[in-house]
């Protein structure tokens, strides 16, 4: 049985509470769920942006991913967590450019949006992904 397994990197914002950045469990990645952090400085960024929000979190997203050994193209499934229904087209038009780009081939990683509170009041995007090594 292979053993489970915290995925650490600077390249993406310190968890703020009880929780690892990512898990591994063989070839299983789970990432936890990400904001638009600055990994340095961890400061909330882009507030009222969610494109910006959503390329900054997705960047977070990645960087996760392949601190576990994957690349982006290994993710099968990315959540979208949304405070405003408005605000999806520009996420979706953000979100389909930066996952574009960072698979190959023509799959995509699946996905589910759901519309939510979230911890931060200038959170508009939250973002957590399944990858497979």
């Amino acid at each position: 049985m292979s053993e489970k397994i915290a995925v650490r990197t600077d390249a993406a914002p310190a968890p703020a509470h009880t929780f690892s950045q990512g898990v591994r469990k063989g070839p299983f990645v789970q990432v936890s769920g990400q904001g638009p952090v600055d990994p340095e400085t961890n400061e909330y960024l882009y507030p009222g942006d969610v494109a910006a929000q959503t390329t900054r979190t997705l960047e977070n997203v990645r960087a996760i991913v392949e601190a576990s050994g994957a690349t982006f193209d290994d993710v099968v499934m990315l959540r979208v967590y949304l405070t405003k229904r408005e605000d999806f087209a520009i996420m979706n038009d953000a979100y389909g450019e930066f996952v574009q780009k960072h698979t190959k081939g023509d799959v995509l990683p699946s996905r589910t949006t759901v519309f939510t509170g979230l911890p931060r009041e200038e959170m508009l995007v939250e973002i957590d992904a399944v990858a497979i090594v």
